[in-house]
């Protein structure tokens, strides 16, 4: 790895550690959550490995648990997801002179916390050069380092870890961190708002749902706020 490419990929890694502190609790929990569910240690392990995503893998995870209909269970994981695909298209104008292999790689790393990294250093305004696909790696190996390791754990530990431990309470904190940096105007604010109003109303929904009724209402508020001029 070239000596700038390399700056860039510690770069990435120092970024994005302090969301380290949300994720890998995180990732203990779906271990956990994953057997718990009926999976087994191997399945739990692959689908970190394979699926890398967080939420996905724990709405996937209860859906299973309550006996989902497999058609819901794929439609919901599926639109979970779909926030992957415009993450994607905002970063690839900044990689579009890579070669495919790299494309690759940086499009199975990219999840939240690596995007709002990303995000958080593009919003700086300094021009990074031709080599912040470097940071980009870090980034997301970061987080996928992490995921897997903290996965592991937690599929070792199982039931043992205590239940008093208040790891769940990790993930709202982490996704806090992320979202609330972001918000730069008034549309950022009415989307994070009103769906953050309406998952707590519709919580109590079958098959989580009130996660899908959240996110079609953020996105009507955030339509009709930038439409609106607001």
């Amino acid at each position: 790895m070239p000596d700038s490419i390399f700056r860039e990929f510690r770069a990435g890694l120092l970024a994005v550690a302090p969301l380290l502190v949300g994720v890998i609790p995180f990732g203990m929990i779906y271990g956990a959550l994953a057997l718990s569910q009926g999976l087994s240690p191997a399945a739990a392990l692959a689908m970190s490995t394979i699926l890398f995503a967080g939420s996905a893998q724990f709405l996937f995870c209860q859906l299973v648990g309550v006996g989902a209909p497999a058609l819901v269970t794929v439609t919901e994981v599926g639109l979970l997801n779909l926030r992957h695909a415009l993450y994607s298209a905002a970063l690839a104008p900044r990689i579009a002179h890579l070669p495919r292999r790299w494309k690759v790689a940086l499009a199975y790393l990219l999840t939240d916390e690596a995007y709002a990294t990303i995000a958080r250093r593009e919003a700086s305004g300094d021009d990074h050069g031709p080599n912040r696909h470097g940071f980009y790696l870090g980034a997301g190996l970061g987080l996928w380092g992490s995921w897997q390791l903290s996965t592991a754990a937690g599929v070792m530990l199982g039931a043992r870890l205590p239940a008093e431990w208040p790891l769940d309470f990790a993930l709202p904190l982490t996704f806090i961190a992320i979202v609330v940096p972001l918000i730069r105007n008034r549309t950022m604010l009415a989307v994070a708002v009103v769906s953050g109003i309406v998952a707590v109303l519709a919580v109590g929904l079958p098959f989580k749902l009130g996660l899908i009724l959240a996110a079609l209402a953020g996105m009507a508020a955030g339509w009709w706020s930038a439409g609106s001029g607001r």
